[in-house]
């Protein structure tokens, strides 16, 4: 169960801002107050709010500055995370879990992400929390022991294997073959792109072809979904991590497996229908994103109406300048509807697990437009965040441009603002398929 007691934060880490004259504070500072309206929560989603506040209260901005500089895994706060419980705030309760629904998990990733800790401190353990459910839901009573309780200490981390270089969003084409042997094992051969923590990743949840695709009635089917050892001392397996812009703490990876072979029991639910089980996490995982492209947006609009207030030009503070002010308002705004969606997906994704008459194609339609409302929300907020700032915004020390530079995940991951719009207009408005 979750540790719920709050502990006392640690103070930043002393250092001397860029220039004392642009602000009173250091910038390792984390905003002072929390802009988002808390009205109409659960007193769970108000004691996950408070309880991950403290955890993330011992990782200040400087933390995630040099992470992210130095292109280094946060560690140690993957390790203060689980040891408080929190991987498993959405497994249950009899592997060691807390039983909490996504509503929950969709604060505490929205609150990590606000802390400071942005999209890499999510992306951190973001795998943890939504590649484990369909494990969760379809895994034997032996995956389930051997696997859930090392996830949840800790000791293990996950990655998703799903997406292909050829492939990309339409999942139903990807390459990747493992190939039944006579003893019940297989044989992965093929390529995975944009996974990531594989680099520190001890288990993958694998998405791979069991039967190909000219030998199936149904593109969905043929597919099936592991839950693999990373055994990096096995002949067969190879990565390379991939530059990127932002998220730079985090590794994102190319994976390549070459007959590099599984066990026979690494097969989660029936083989053949992997598509429709990882069906069940894609949902929850929209939400989760959701909430931490609101977290992201409300950390850098606290910093821009900080900066705001205490940047005096021309003898008064910038904010008090509706150019400057206007644009921060309307961004908030921006973020407290997306927080709404946001909510309301979560919501609905609980509920449907006991309520029959929630159809799953409505989830869809809530999660996926949350997510959508979420991440651009989110980049309004960071794009007006740094031109607040002015030519400090372009400057690490003052965090907005980290936040810029990562809030383009959301609006990317895992699946475009496009293909989302295409999703809508085909299911609510009804509107000939364009793909």
């Amino acid at each position: 169960m979750l540790r719920r007691q709050l502990v006392r934060p640690l103070s930043p880490c002393a250092r001397q801002p860029l220039c004392t004259s642009l602000r009173h504070n250091t910038f390792s500072t984390s905003t002072r107050r929390r802009l988002m309206g808390m009205t109409g929560f659960t007193e769970t989603q108000l004691t996950v709010r408070e309880a991950v506040t403290a955890v993330c209260s011992h990782f200040p901005n400087t933390y995630w500055q040099e992470h992210d500089q130095n292109q280094q895994d946060p560690t140690e706060f993957h390790a203060a995370l689980a040891k408080d419980g929190w991987l498993g705030i959405a497994l249950p309760e009899e592997l060691g879990g807390s039983g909490l629904g996504i509503s929950e998990a969709t604060m505490m990733m929205q609150t990590i992400a606000e802390s400071g800790a942005g999209m890499a401190g999510a992306q951190s353990i973001h795998g943890n929390v939504y590649a484990t459910q369909p494990l969760a839901r379809f895994g034997t009573q032996a995956q389930l022991h051997s696997t859930i309780p090392n996830i949840i200490s800790g000791k293990w981390r996950v990655c998703f294997g799903v997406t292909e270089p050829n492939s990309g969003l339409d999942t139903l084409r990807l390459s990747t073959t493992a190939k039944k042997q006579p003893d019940g094992s297989y044989k992965v051969s093929g390529q995975k792109i944009w996974i990531t923590c594989a680099q520190v990743a001890r288990k993958m949840i694998l998405l791979a072809r069991t039967t190909p695709r000219d030998e199936v009635q149904n593109p969905s089917e043929g597919l099936s979904l592991f839950c693999i050892d990373l055994d990096r001392t096995q002949p067969g397996l190879d990565m390379r991590r991939i530059k990127k812009m932002g998220g730079c703490a985090v590794d994102a990876n190319e994976v390549w497996f070459d007959n590099y072979p599984i066990p026979a029991d690494t097969l989660i639910g029936a083989e053949g229908q992997g598509f429709k089980i990882i069906l069940h996490g894609m949902n929850a995982e929209r939400c989760l994103l959701a909430g931490e492209a609101l977290g992201l947006g409300y950390a850098a609009l606290g910093k821009a109406a900080e900066y705001a207030r205490e940047r005096i030009v021309f003898q008064r503070p910038i904010g008090q300048n509706q150019g400057v002010a206007h644009p921060l308002a309307d961004a908030y705004m921006h973020l407290e509807a997306a927080k709404l969606a946001t909510y309301h997906a979560a919501r609905l994704y609980d509920a449907s697990k006991t309520d029959t008459t929630i159809r799953q194609d409505a989830v869809g339609v809530a999660a996926n437009s949350a997510k959508y409302l979420a991440a651009e929300a989110a980049f309004t907020a960071c794009e007006r965040a740094v031109l607040a700032h002015g030519g400090m915004g372009y400057s690490v020390e003052f965090d907005v441009e980290r936040y810029f530079r990562e809030c383009l995940v959301p609006r990317i991951a895992p699946v475009s603002r496009e293909m989302i719009l295409n999703y809508i207009s085909e299911k609510v408005l009804e509107l000939p398929r364009s793909y």
